[in-house]
């Protein structure tokens, strides 16, 4: 399938899901919402993850962190700037802060680049707490200027879109072709001129500005925040599972996962919080299992191929047991004609 078509495939559908969205508000209760809210939020830092991470198989764990700047930026200068401006404000001081911990860490790979940026994490939400502790003699902020929830969840629908809407373009461009190279083979990309450093920092900093963007929006759905709530690690860790589960390196792997896993908190958390945490765990050891390219990966021939095979194991296992029982009955037959052949003799 060509690029041009791929586009004139996903453009509708997204478009689909975004008039589909839009009207929810009209309709449904603030629950619905409230938990529309959420679904949008994964929707946005899952597609913004798989982009870069799902492409360059850079396994990165400070979307928590970008999160809780775009929350504390928006937050701190809500009552001063217009509603938009405080959002992209968020946005621009996670994408500046991806740019510096890029710089640092984005030559290393696999498990030391993800413990650094989880590390980087902790350090900046410790650092926050102690300097609120300092110059303001207390840990959190409380919201008084707060938007109404129909402007907040647009805002929140806006940059969800805009998360898929530039994955889609990035990813049929020449940065996302130089960030399939880097996943693929990062010397031979710097062998055919792909300056990847600086692609590594640009792609990590569009995750990180979708990031701070929608922390900035969600601030105020809690009116109060401190550090433990926005730089709560399990929203980086919930991002990268559901990236994973739906596709990292898939468009719409992340945006269904993130719907799925979005009614399942609804439904299980809050009522059945270990039960919640199992299903994560079990899903994410099943896909990486049985579906590595995630829940997109799944077409209608793999359900066959994995009938087939088991069928093939058990007709394996029965031939196995055939074998066992002729070669037993064979011995059986030899011991009894030399009994017989002694007992003659």
């Amino acid at each position: 399938m060509t690029d041009r078509s791929t586009v004139r495939r996903d453009v509708p559908i997204l478009l689909a899901l975004t008039l589909g969205a839009a009207t929810l508000p009209a309709w449904a209760d603030d629950f619905a919402v409230s938990m529309a809210l959420t679904c949008l939020m994964y929707v946005a830092l899952a597609s913004s993850w798989g982009l870069f991470c799902g492409t360059t198989r850079y396994l990165s764990l400070a979307t928590s962190a970008f999160f809780g700047v775009g929350a504390y930026a928006g937050a701190l200068t809500l009552d001063q700037l217009p509603w938009l401006a405080a959002i992209v404000l968020g946005a621009g001081v996670a994408a500046a802060l991806a740019v510096a911990m890029g710089s640092a860490v984005l030559h290393l790979r696999g498990t030391y680049f993800a413990v650094l940026t989880f590390g980087m994490t902790e350090l900046i939400r410790h650092a926050i707490t102690f300097a609120e502790k300092q110059l303001a003699g207390t840990v959190g902020r409380v919201l008084t200027v707060v938007p109404e929830r129909d402007t907040v969840y647009f805002t929140v629908l806006a940059v969800a879109l805009a998360a898929v809407a530039t994955s889609i373009a990035v990813r049929r461009s020449r940065l996302g072709l130089a960030m399939a190279g880097i996943g693929s083979d990062e010397q031979r990309a710097q062998t055919l001129g792909v300056d990847t450093r600086r692609v590594k920092v640009i792609g990590f900093a569009i995750t990180a500005a979708f990031a701070g963007a929608m922390g900035a929006a969600m601030s105020v759905r809690w009116t109060y925040i401190e550090p433990a709530t926005v730089f709560n690690p399990f929203i980086g860790f919930q991002t990268v599972l559901i990236a994973l589960v739906g596709g990292a390196a898939t468009l719409w792997g992340p945006l269904a996962a993130a719907i799925v896993f979005s009614i399942l908190a609804e439904a299980l958390r809050l009522q059945l919080p270990q039960v919640y945490m199992m299903v994560l765990g079990l899903l994410l050891i099943l896909s990486v299992m049985y579906l590595p390219g995630g829940l997109a990966s799944l077409r209608v021939g793999v359900p066959a191929a994995w009938r087939d095979g088991v069928a093939a194991w058990v007709r394996r296992l029965s031939g196995g047991a055939n074998r066992a029982g002729g070669a037993r009955g064979a011995q059986g037959a030899d011991a009894a004609g030399a009994a017989k052949g002694a007992s003659d003799a």
